[in-house]
């Protein structure tokens, strides 16, 4: 990977919201598990330090050029403790065990990708710029989009398209793709994409190769696995009081939060008919938002990558006492 010498271009989603609930976490560290250009770590940190005059975070985030970014805008906050790891985010666990921290005060998701890596080509996250398939977060993926276009069974790619982006012409894509393999270019997969989707199609909606993109980009990445590992460990870490907020772009990721925080927040789940609790279940956390919070209209017409967030975020309850 080349080094990121330009200034990012990454503009912080719902930023005064996503402050606002992290600066009410208890005093404690505070993890940005993708931290990117280090936006909302900045704003989180300044609101902490206001708050109790100090801040300590760790940032977790899997592109060594975005972390050094972070690493140096962050450097020129005073008052801030800042660790940080070049990991996916669901070693976060391994992370804070390392550095001695068995509990967090509050955790930051903010799922998806990175205007950093669709601005630039050589990633191979966009189909409307010429670059090569790769598609990796970081380095330590272990697969190429390149890998999977051109190795993958015409099945395996339906799979792929139909479980990553619910798309309704799978298999109708999986077969041209094949059909026109070796791809190893962004655009030669975009236009084979639109090719094979119906001409009525095309004429609505964005891109026809929309959902093709996405589901292999999660796929290299292994995003929505990641995910679903690091969730219930987030909240088993959280203190009492303590705040764990996620943005998601898509139905895939949002639907992966919901299930956690709402299966976290129920407690006795025995049968009606008993007349004591023999479960001893309590909520391990409430929700602090009842419905997923949106951007302003204000917000996406400044930056309308915004326009697909969903905030949801859970509040950490108090440890109860351990029954005799």
């Amino acid at each position: 990977m080349t080094t990121m010498t330009a200034p990012a271009p990454h503009v912080p989603v719902m930023l005064d919201r996503v402050v606002e609930l992290l600066a009410s976490a208890p005093d404690g560290l505070v993890v940005d598990a993708t931290l990117g250009a280090g936006g909302h770590a900045e704003a989180v940190a300044r609101a902490r330090i206001g708050r109790f005059g100090h801040a300590t975070m760790l940032g977790i985030d899997r592109d060594p050029d975005a972390l050094a970014l972070a690493a140096d805008r962050l450097a020129a906050v005073d008052g801030l403790r800042l660790h940080t790891a070049q990991v996916r985010f669901d070693r976060m666990g391994q992370v804070l065990d390392d550095l001695g921290q068995s509990r967090i005060a509050g955790i930051l998701l903010d799922l998806g990708i990175s205007s950093m890596h669709v601005d630039r080509p050589e990633r191979g996250f966009s189909y409307r710029q010429d670059g090569p398939l790769d598609m990796r977060m970081g380095p330590d993926a272990q697969r190429t989009a390149s890998d999977i276009v051109n190795e993958a069974s015409e099945g395996e790619l339906a799979t792929i398209l139909r479980r990553y982006a619910d798309e309704r012409f799978a298999a109708r894509i999986a077969r041209a793709i094949v059909a026109a393999r070796p791809i190893d270019r962004t655009i030669v997969l975009a236009e084979v994409v639109r090719d094979a989707v119906p001409a009525a199609t095309r004429r609505t909606g964005g891109h026809p190769a929309t959902r093709t993109f996405q589901a292999l980009r999660i796929a290299v990445n292994g995003e929505l696995e990641a995910l679903e590992r690091v969730l219930p460990d987030a909240m088993e870490r959280l203190v009492p009081g303590g705040i764990a907020v996620a943005l998601a772009y898509h139905s895939l990721e949002d639907r992966i939060v919901k299930r956690a925080f709402a299966d976290a927040a129920i407690g006795c789940n025995c049968p009606p008919d008993l007349p004591v609790c023999a479960c001893g279940r309590v909520p391990l956390v409430t929700s602090v938002v009842r419905r997923p919070e949106r951007p302003s209209d204000a917000e996406v017409d400044r930056n309308p990558r915004a326009s697909a967030a969903r905030l949801r975020a859970v509040r950490r309850e108090p440890t109860p006492p351990e029954r005799p």
